[in-house]
């Protein structure tokens, strides 16, 4: 399997991006397969976070991760990669519109996350591969889908405190849950992406939510996708042991 390592990051080409529809959904069901969704992830020192930006009026995006040291959630780094989506939005096949972008900004990374929460689907999704999962497999690092809606399943109603969560089921199959992050607020979808098992997802979410419907690491990957967090031009901060 071929690996491009940047610093201590690495990319696993797994497959190309530019593919059929039909190619794409048998890339996801073949690749759904290795997901791994028992895991559980202790003491992690760096969390961290990913969105993408909407296309802009030239289809222009950007890609951001944003990395932060537990438990204080100070800012380790912030990555930013802009691109041309060419992909047009397909419901069930976002990662392949937008992994591409949001891996170029992995790749500039000088430390490696030991946690990372994405702004998509897990293995809440139709064929059980969103991008979280995606991601999860190119990085090989442990991740967590935080969506802001269902893409599938449904799910029964839960409390109005914050830490009150419901499963989420796709014919009888447990793929998430729907977790009150904030006490009067609309929940979010929280799915197992790879290396790690729900209980502890919906856990380190919880954890790294902080007065806030979305968890820290993907609402500052937001703003710096949006260009209003502003990457580090170097790897001076970059951490050992």
């Amino acid at each position: 399997m071929e690996c491009f390592i940047i610093q201590d990051v690495r990319v696993h080409a797994l497959h190309g991006w530019e593919v059929s529809v039909a190619r794409a959904r048998e890339i996801q069901l073949s690749l759904a397969k290795r997901v791994v969704t028992e895991n559980e992830v202790i003491d992690p020192r760096l969390v961290a976070g990913i969105d993408i930006s909407s296309p802009d009026a030239q289809g222009v995006a950007s890609g951001a991760v944003v990395v932060l040291r537990y438990p204080e959630f100070s800012i380790v780094e912030v990555k930013v990669a802009q691109g041309k989506i060419t992909l047009p939005y397909i419901p069930g096949l976002l990662s392949f519109r937008e992994a591409p972008l949001i891996l170029a900004a992995c790749e500039k990374l000088c430390n490696v996350p030991d946690l990372i929460l994405i702004d998509g689907q897990g293995i809440a999704h139709p064929r059980r591969f969103g991008l979280a999962s995606h991601v999860g497999l190119f990085l090989d690092l442990p991740t967590i889908g935080c969506a802001k809606s269902i893409l599938c399943g449904r799910h029964q109603s839960l409390g109005e405190e914050a830490g009150s969560y419901a499963e989420l089921l796709d014919n009888g199959e447990l793929i998430g849950a729907a977790l009150r992050t904030k006490s009067g607020v609309k929940p979010i979808y929280v799915s197992v992406g790879h290396e790690i098992d729900l209980a502890s997802a919906l856990q380190w979410v919880i954890k790294c939510c902080r007065g806030y419907r979305l968890p820290d690491p993907t609402r500052l990957a937001h703003l710096a996708a949006g260009g209003m967090l502003t990457s580090e031009p170097s790897c001076q901060g970059k951490l050992f042991g």
